[in-house]
């Protein structure tokens, strides 16, 4: 065994804990079951092999979300992402998360709300994503995006308001 790689018993206990909040965020932000999952296993491997010392479980879990993040903005922006075509769906290599939260991610991807926040910009919808499912306050936010909390909370207001013009104008061509 590599000396610095994490015990196994850490391992599935972070799995276990935050792999579904992970795979969450991942596939909020990509859009795509396959990437979330790529993105999942990247996240993962890496925690394997850092050698933070975690403060407590707040600690990780906010390690593994900035991590996850930082992950899927680094996909938006490889030329493989923008030329690549789709490939067909691999087997679900996340299935040992909860399938009642596979099935709450795919509810809010298919509701109206989550119709319109996959319109918003990456970094607003990271935000809210991380506000509104994962539940953290601003500042535990600020923390993880690494900005102040006052523009995590202008991005929330900005949010909310195009949320809020999408929802309408979805309303506004359904009565017509």
């Amino acid at each position: 065994m590599h000396p610095t790689l994490r015990p196994d018993d850490f391992m599935e206990r972070a799995m276990s804990a935050w792999g579904g909040a992970v795979y969450r965020l991942a596939l909020s932000q990509t859009g795509s079951a396959h990437d979330a999952e790529d993105i999942c296993q990247d996240v993962f491997l890496r925690l394997l092999k850092d050698a933070t010392a975690f403060e407590d479980d707040e600690h990780l879990k906010a390690w593994l979300l900035h991590v996850t993040a930082n992950r899927c903005r680094d996909l938006h922006r490889s030329a493989w992402r923008r030329h690549a075509e789709l490939v067909e769906a691999m087997p679900d290599t996340c299935a040992a998360f909860d399938a009642d939260e596979d099935a709450g991610a795919r509810a809010l991807r298919e509701s109206r709300v989550g119709r319109a926040m996959e319109k918003l910009p990456a970094k607003t919808r990271l935000i809210v994503h991380l506000r509104y499912c994962e539940g953290y306050s601003a500042e535990e936010i600020a923390r993880i995006v690494r900005c102040l909390p006052a523009t995590v909370r202008s991005r929330l207001r900005r949010a909310r308001g195009q949320i809020k013009a999408l929802l309408e104008e979805e309303a506004s061509r359904e009565q017509e």
